[in-house]
């Protein structure tokens, strides 16, 4: 019975493991942020070679999942700043377009310079 329940942990650890290996990411300096008043959304694109991004997502911009979030709010901040200071930023994203149908979700946001 133990052996039956570390096999399960192991198989969810591999299968969390491999949906964050295929997500996309990217460092560079902010190009460009637009935001919408028609519905809200927030995104934007870096400077740099954007890797690992899922199959919907072949356009090399980003989006902000939930712009009304505190999470959300932080990221846009971050961004203009990073956009202002003209500092690197690194992104990671969800392996997900769930906010729009081409760009990835962004997961996290790293403030570099």
């Amino acid at each position: 019975m133990k052996t039956l329940i570390k096999l399960s942990y192991a198989i969810m650890i591999c299968m969390l493991m491999s949906s964050v290996t295929y997500a996309g990411n990217q460092v560079g300096t902010v190009i460009y942020v637009i935001t919408r008043a028609s519905d809200g959304l927030i995104y934007f694109t870096l400077s740099g070679t954007k890797n690992g991004s899922p199959a919907c997502a072949q356009i090399s911009y980003w989006m902000i999942r939930n712009e009304n979030s505190d999470a959300g709010k932080r990221q846009y901040a971050m961004l203009l700043s990073a956009k202002v200071n003209g500092k690197k930023i690194g992104v990671s994203g969800f392996n997900t377009c769930t906010r729009w149908g081409d760009g990835e979700d962004v997961n996290d946001l790293q403030l570099l310079d």
